[in-house]
Parts: C-alpha cells; structure tokens; sequence
C-alpha cells in the first residue's frame, strides 16, 4: 500500500525527480535523451498516483501527484514535438516491451493486495526500477553522452539511491517497511554503479562521459 510521503522523500523528490528535474534540462537539448525513457517514466507515475481520484490524502499529496504527472508527460511532448529536431530516434531503439510485459506480470503475482490500484502501484515500482534501460542502452550505442545528460542521469542515481536511506529513515523513525520498494531501489541502484564510477572518473574531471559500445 502506498504510504503518505514523509518529509526526506519530499525534500528527495523536490531535488531530484526526474518528473521535476527534466523539463528544464530537455528544454535546453534533448540529443542524446532517450524518449522511451521519459515515456517509461510517465506511465511509472500515471499508474502510481491514479489513486488521486479515489484517496485523499492532503492538498500537498494532491498536488504533487499532479505536478508529477503533468511534468512526466510535458517531458515526453518536449522530446517528440517541441524539440524533435534534436532528438535521436535512430538510437533510441531499446525494446521498452520487454521491460513492461514482465514488470506488469511480476506486479499481477506479486503485491501487498490484490486489488487494481495495489497492483498499478506495484507496477509502477518494478517499472521504474528499469525505466533507465532505454537511456543507458542509448548512451551504451552512441558510446557517449553529452556533459548535460551526463548530470541528469546522476541526478537519477542519486536519487534512487537516496531513496533507499529513506527507506531507513521511515524504518528507524516511523516502523515502516517496504520490501518491494526496497529491492526495486536496490535494482536499480545496481543498474547505475557502472554510471556512477565513469561519472566520477570522467565528467567530473572535464572529460564527456563514454560507455563501451
């Protein structure tokens, strides 16, 4: 079951969110941004919040699903309408239905409730946990990335990872414990390692970021 947001996964997801954090960053360069990706990611927080129309939780619970969404679906129309010319389809090709047939068959056997809402939000976390694939893959072909996805992606990272000391904090302070959300984050944790140690060694020292192609 979803849990009310506390106030470190609020100051995370203010910071960090790739719902929040992107449009600017797309709207300044999309060449070498994956649109499957960001498509991910919207279909990651439309299946999380639908229960904005049937829970009410607090105007700022309302609100910040709303602004989620509405930032995850102004990124995608940015990357294939507005600024499509710079956009790079020809090596966007990740196959996004392997990711989202078995997220979508995990969450149908594996939930906290049988019931559509528990299981979208449960879809939502096991897609999100992967939604990054397409970007990686795409960075993996081009074999580089410019300095300014190089940023956005760590600001990815980071904020999946912060968000497993989140997971601490609310286990030490509030009881609570999520071990699908947790092995979600652990997962895609682990996706972003080889990211973070190139991050490290290259773009912080002034070189564009590369991947084995």
């Amino acid at each position: 079951m979803q849990p009310t947001p506390s106030l470190l996964s609020l100051l995370l997801a203010l910071s960090l969110s790739p719902s929040l954090s992107f449009p600017l960053s797309v709207s300044l360069w999309t060449t070498g941004i994956s649109g499957k990706s960001q498509v991910l990611f919207a279909v990651v927080f439309t299946a999380r919040y639908l229960d904005l129309f049937t829970n009410y939780i607090s105007l700022y619970n309302t609100c910040m699903k709303v602004v989620y969404i509405a930032c995850s679906f102004t990124t995608v129309w940015l990357i294939y309408s507005k600024f499509k010319a710079t956009y790079d389809g020809n090596h966007d090709t990740f196959r996004v239905e392997f990711l989202v047939v078995p997220t979508a068959i995990l969450a149908f056997l594996v939930n906290h409730d049988f019931t559509p809402l528990e299981i979208l939000w449960t879809f939502s976390i096991y897609l999100e946990s992967v939604a990054i694939l397409p970007q990686l893959f795409m960075v993996s072909k081009t074999g580089e990335a410019e300095t300014i996805t190089s940023h956005y992606l760590f600001a990815l990272g980071v904020y999946r990872t912060l968000y497993l000391f989140n997971w601490i904090w609310r286990y030490h302070f509030e009881g609570f414990f999520d071990l699908i959300a947790i092995v979600a984050g652990l997962v895609q944790t682990v996706l972003y390692c080889d990211f973070f140690y190139l991050y490290i060694t290259k773009v912080l020292k002034g070189k564009k970021l590369s991947l084995p192609a």
